[in-house]
């Protein structure tokens, strides 16, 4: 009975890890070593690009166009690309139009984000390229700035800050809304020790000469960052790049979101693994708690639902499983049917870390996810 306590503690504290002890320690190794400030000794970027792929997105695309170019209009030398990935509903006939204005890619079939961001790059050789999402508006206000973080000759990418504009819309909002703030507090802390263990694809900034070619079914943003931290530079957090952006508000667009983007980032892990076992400690480490654990976070949860059981059974008898199992399950159907605070939001979450498994699974399984679906509760 007491190697099952043991093991039960064991499982909730490694589950709880990247949100409770994780970021207590990185607080730990600041205070130790104190904040790493960037080293702005090197030049002024003299060009960047903005690069953008888009898959049927008529009704957002004339606005996040217009932002592009007004983006444009506060950096020194920078040119526009969109990329559209099959789109079938007006987007095309959309970007068409600003042709003049902006290096339009329109592909007839689809291939995929990762494949249209290859072929963007292809396009340009700024010394900056801009990484955007078409459904995100970025603060032009800050964006004069991003080129400082390139004066640190250590840094290669500048991920950006991301903010969800549809908190109160639903509880799945909330719960996107509150799991970014944590995000955005934990690349803070990534940024004052070292270096971030990946970047947001709604908006970074990279060295165009660090980029590789991404695979058609790897996540384009995940394979950029890691490809970029194991060539021994700085990925920081950005605080001048800012994107706004809605939340998906419905819990089925979430569960789908989580299970290709755990798919696809858990095949991109496979890729690299055998480089980052190479890395320093300290960012092994992160990579360790912010990625790695979460991913697996659904099957850490289902081990400790079992240890439980067999506590109960060893502890009260049948009778003993038979309430802990109504325990869960009511637990579960009172937290889905009725906003009950506290409960249903972690009920939800525990969705969303069980959606990310499952695309983990997927992953091992073979599985790929090169094309992606908009969610149209997070559009407009």
């Amino acid at each position: 009975m007491i190697a099952l306590l043991v093991l039960f503690a064991l499982a909730v504290a490694l589950f709880l890890h990247p949100y409770v002890t994780y970021p207590l320690s990185l607080r730990f190794v600041r205070w130790l070593q104190g904040p790493m400030p960037l080293a702005i000794v090197g030049p002024k970027p003299t060009s960047f690009a903005i690069v953008c792929c888009a898959y049927n997105e008529r009704k957002d695309i004339q606005q996040k166009i217009e932002n592009l170019l007004a983006a444009q209009a506060r950096l020194p030398n920078c040119e526009i690309l969109v990329h559209s990935d099959g789109s079938t509903d007006g987007t095309n006939e959309i970007l068409r139009s600003y042709r003049d204005r902006i290096t339009v890619s329109i592909a007839e079939a689809r291939g995929g984000k990762s494949a249209g961001m290859n072929r963007l790059l292809s396009m340009t050789d700024a010394e900056i390229v801009i990484f955007t999402d078409a459904n995100v508006m970025i603060d032009i206000d800050r964006i004069p700035r991003v080129g400082e973080y390139f004066q640190d000759p250590a840094v290669g990418c500048a991920t950006g800050r991301l903010v969800y504009i549809n908190k109160a819309s639903s509880q799945t909002a909330m719960i996107g809304t509150m799991y970014r703030s944590f995000e955005e507090n934990i690349k803070r802390l990534e940024t004052d020790t070292g270096t971030i263990v990946y970047t947001d694809g709604t908006l970074f900034a990279i060295r165009r000469m660090l980029f590789k070619p991404v695979p058609p079914d790897i996540t384009d943003d995940f394979h950029t960052a890691l490809t970029i931290l194991c060539a021994g530079y700085r990925n920081v957090g950005a605080d001048n790049l800012i994107a706004y952006e809605q939340a998906a508000s419905v819990q089925r667009d979430e569960v789908r979101r989580r299970i290709r983007i755990g798919c696809r980032v858990f095949n991109c892990h496979r890729l690299f693994w055998s480089k980052l076992r190479r890395l320093n400690a300290l960012t092994l480490y992160k990579y360790v708690s912010h990625k790695l654990i979460r991913w697996f976070s659904g099957y850490i949860l289902l081990a400790a639902a079992a240890i439980g059981a067999v506590i109960a059974a060893m502890a009260f008898g049948q009778l003993g499983l038979l309430i802990y199992a109504i325990a869960l399950v009511g637990c579960y159907f009172a937290a889905t049917t009725f906003a009950i605070p506290i409960m249903s939001p972690l009920c939800e979450a525990v969705i969303h870390t069980m959606a990310t498994a499952y695309g983990v699974l997927l992953s091992l399984r073979g599985e790929r996810f090169q094309t992606w679906t908009v969610a149209s509760s997070s559009r407009k």
